[in-house]
C-alpha cells in the first residue's frame, strides 16, 4: 500500500504565501499524473493543479498566475506553492497521486485558512 503525507498548512493572512508539501512512499517511482484538490466547509471538492510525468502543468482558473505545482522526484515529493493567498483559498487541500497500473493515492488532507 503506497503512503502519502502532507504538510506544510497553517493560518496565514489574506496576500501571504504557504508551500504544501506531499510526499509518497513508492521510491523511484514517476506517477502518471500528480495533482492538488482542495475542499472548502459546505463544498464540493474541486481540482486546483495537475502536473503530469513530462512536467506539463495545469491550473484552475481561480489559482492560475499565484499557485506552482511542482515535484521532485529523487524525493518522492510534491509541492503546491500558494502565492497572494484569499479568503477564498481556505479550504483542506488534498495530494493526488495516479497511476493505471499501481492506482490512486490521497494524502490525509490538510487545512489551509486565509483570514486577517
Amino acid at each position: 500500500q503506497v503512503q502519502v503525507v502532507e504538510s506544510g498548512g497553517g493560518l496565514v493572512q489574506p496576500g501571504g504565501s504557504l508551500r504544501l508539501s506531499c510526499v509518497h512512499s513508492e521510491s523511484a517511482f514517476v506517477f502518471v499524473t500528480m495533482g492538488w484538490y482542495r475542499q472548502a466547509p459546505g463544498k464540493q471538492r474541486e481540482w486546483v493543479a495537475q502536473i503530469s510525468q513530462t512536467g506539463f502543468t495545469n491550473y484552475r482558473d481561480s489559482v492560475d498566475g499565484r499557485f506552482t505545482i511542482s515535484t521532485d522526484h529523487s524525493k518522492n515529493a510534491l509541492y503546491l506553492q500558494m502565492n497572494s493567498l484569499k479568503p477564498e483559498d481556505t479550504a483542506v487541500y488534498y495530494c493526488n497521486f495516479f497511476d493505471y497500473e499501481r492506482g490512486d493515492y490521497w494524502g490525509q488532507g490538510i487545512q489551509v485558512t486565509v483570514s486577517s
